[in-house]
């Protein structure tokens, strides 16, 4: 596979992976390893940042990932580009998973509050990675504005119900100019693969693999489809036909026996 990269880095893997939910930290840093992931996100309200020996943070740290902050929590713009800061200063990134969702239900982030921040935060310098709805036209905004992806959501988070917003999804890859990466919702190693296989340039991956009965073979379970998607995809799919097209001729052998 060809390597990716967002902003100022570079990755061998394309699957993310997220931290919560597992029913420990140290089966989720065996998870993590087991998926391959280089970049893995993880919440800031469940850092302790003003504690050298945070539990959740050595975990991590022991897979030799980058460390990707989410803002999660955050309601608006303002308290978002606050998270941010603070991240970067406690945790010496300018990484940033941008989440603004106010709604406790459904999580479904603010478009308005979002764009507003991404703004801010480009222009401080952030490599700024927002969740948002698949909205192509919200894509291009962002990107305008100088994000370094879009991460549209696939079906709401933890649903686990594939890609809800599939056709919306592949406008948005057609369109863009930065990568894609397809967040939430993502319940199956056959939705990551068909995503990679669609074009998207990775995928982020949490509930699926956490809450499965094991989660490090799933991890595993996970690298492989999305390897093997983003091969496929790399590859060129055969086109998709009406009606029945043999894969070699059925008749010829008749003509043959004609001619005797």
């Amino acid at each position: 596979m060809e390597p990716l990269k967002i902003g100022d880095k570079t990755f061998s893997s394309r699957l993310f992976v997220g931290t919560g939910k597992f029913s420990s930290n140290t089966l989720m840093r065996d998870a993590v390893i087991a998926t391959g992931s280089e970049l893995v996100t993880v919440a800031l309200k469940r850092v302790e940042l003003g504690t050298e020996d945070d539990d959740l943070l050595h975990h991590i740290t022991q897979t030799k990932v980058n460390l990707l902050p989410n803002t999660s929590g955050v309601r608006n713009a303002r308290e978002a580009v606050f998270a941010a800061q603070l991240a970067r200063e406690a945790l010496e990134t300018n990484l940033v998973k941008l989440e603004i969702h106010p709604d406790p239900r459904y999580l479904l982030p603010d478009p308005v509050e979002t764009l507003k921040a991404c703004e801010e935060l480009a222009k401080l310098g952030f490599i700024v990675m927002p969740y948002i709805h698949a909205d192509p036209v919200l894509c291009k905004r962002l990107e305008d504005v100088g994000t370094a992806c879009v991460m549209p959501l696939g079906a709401p988070i933890g649903s686990n119900k594939g890609l809800a917003a599939k056709e919306f999804l592949k406008i948005i890859i057609e369109q863009s100019n930065v990568p894609v990466v397809v967040d939430a919702g993502i319940g199956a190693p056959s939705h990551a693969a068909q995503a990679m296989e669609m074009g998207a340039d990775a995928v982020l991956v949490n509930t699926a693999i956490a809450v499965s009965e094991d989660p490090v073979e799933m991890g595993r379970a996970f690298r492989l489809a999305v390897e093997a998607g983003r091969m496929a995809f790399e590859s060129s799919l055969a086109p998709v036909m009406d009606g029945a097209h043999a894969s070699s001729p059925m008749t010829a052998f008749l003509n043959e026996i004609d001619n005797l």
